[in-house]
């Protein structure tokens, strides 16, 4: 589905696609079997090639663009904010790929959604951390005032938790109930990280 302008603006007005610096699945358990049985929790399991962990979103450039040029009353405008934004994502570093396990199944947000908890390295922790210090340092730059209030207020980068809880969305609870669910313990193999949607940047001569 298409993203839309927040706000209820006319349907057919399209926007980037949220930014989110993400590290991609490459495998769970032994095989495709051991995904599957997950089915018994889960509806309409997700595809395994499009499953991931998000250690950082963004959200859509120029909604986060438009939010600091109004926290800001214009002091960095939208322009501005891009610019810097674009330039402070390319220079993110990257996350090598790693190892994780997975013992259960949590419901996510406001319940439709249920995840894998993953048990990750204290390095892939640690690097998360690094992510939200260095988007404190952005937002620092972009000369926004009382940064932990515009992160929690930003409906851009949506933070709901002040806790980071590693997980994989995996699809709908099957079964009403808040969780969370045991299942067999399984490894779960992670890439090297990301940034998606990378490829929608604006182009400057």
């Amino acid at each position: 589905m298409a993203n839309h302008r927040r706000g209820g603006g006319d349907s057919t007005t399209q926007v980037t696609p949220p930014i989110t610096v993400e590290v991609p699945v490459v495998g769970i358990g032994a095989g495709p079997s051991d995904y599957e049985e997950l089915a018994r929790y889960v509806f309409a399991l997700r595809r395994p090639r499009g499953l991931h962990m998000t250690l950082l979103h963004l959200g859509a450039l120029d909604d986060f663009c438009r939010d600091v040029a109004g926290w800001t009353k214009g002091n960095t405008s939208t322009e501005s904010a891009l610019l810097k934004t674009v330039a402070w994502l390319e220079a993110l570093p990257v996350l090598d790929g790693f190892s994780g396990t997975a013992g259960r199944l949590i419901v996510l947000g406001s319940g439709g959604v249920c995840g894998l908890e993953i048990e990750v390295p204290a390095s892939v922790r640690d690097f998360q951390v690094s992510l939200v210090h260095a988007l404190h340092g952005l937002l620092d730059e972009l000369l926004v005032d009382n940064i932990d209030d515009f992160i929690l207020s930003s409906p851009a980068l949506g933070f709901r938790s002040p806790r980071w809880v590693p997980h994989v969305a995996v699809g709908k609870p099957l079964h009403r109930g808040r969780g969370p669910w045991e299942i067999g313990r399984v490894g779960v193999e992670f890439g090297e990280s990301r940034i998606r949607n990378r490829q929608t940047f604006p182009q400057w001569p």
